[in-house]
C-alpha cells in the first residue's frame, strides 16, 4: 500500500474519531446535560486535536479525496436512529473503531503516537461505562 492511500485512512479516521466525539460531547451537554461527561469528551477531543499537530497532517489532508470516496454514499443504517441514546452509543461505536484503526495505522506512520491514541481509546472505554449508568 502506498503512504498516500495510509494518509488517506488515517484522514478518514481522525476525522471520523473527532465528528463521533463532537456528537458525544454535544449529546451529554444538551440532551442530558451531564457537565462532567461532557467535559471528559471534550478533553478526549482536545487530546486527538494534539496528535493532529503533527506535520504528516497536513500530508494527509493533501492525500484526501472526498470526491471520489466509494464509502460516502449513506445507507438505510445511516439514517435510521430510535433515539438520542441510540446516537450516543453509535457514535462511541465509530470513535472506538476509528481511534483502533488509527493506532493500528500509526505504527508506520507516527509509532511514538501509538500508546497516546491507544490511551485515548481506554479513557473512552471508562466514559462509554459512565454514560451507559447515568444516561
Amino acid at each position: 500500500m502506498l503512504k498516500k492511500e495510509i494518509l488517506r485512512v488515517v484522514d478518514a479516521n481522525f476525522n471520523r474519531a473527532k465528528e463521533g466525539l463532537r456528537v458525544v460531547e454535544d449529546t451529554f451537554r444538551f440532551v442530558f446535560e451531564e457537565d462532567s461527561l461532557r467535559k471528559t469528551a471534550r478533553t478526549l477531543r482536545h487530546a486527538l486535536d494534539s496528535i493532529a499537530r503533527e506535520e504528516i497532517f497536513k500530508d494527509a489532508i493533501l492525500s484526501r479525496n472526498s470526491r471520489k470516496d466509494i464509502g460516502k454514499a449513506l445507507d438505510r443504517l445511516e439514517m435510521k436512529r430510535e433515539d438520542s441514546r441510540q446516537i450516543l452509543y453509535i457514535n462511541f461505536q465509530r470513535v472506538k473503531e476509528s481511534l483502533r484503526v488509527l493506532e493500528e495505522f500509526f505504527k508506520l506512520l507516527l509509532p511514538l503516537k501509538v500508546s497516546k491514541v491507544k490511551q485515548i481509546r481506554y479513557q473512552l472505554y471508562q466514559l462509554e461505562q459512565k454514560a451507559v449508568k447515568k444516561c
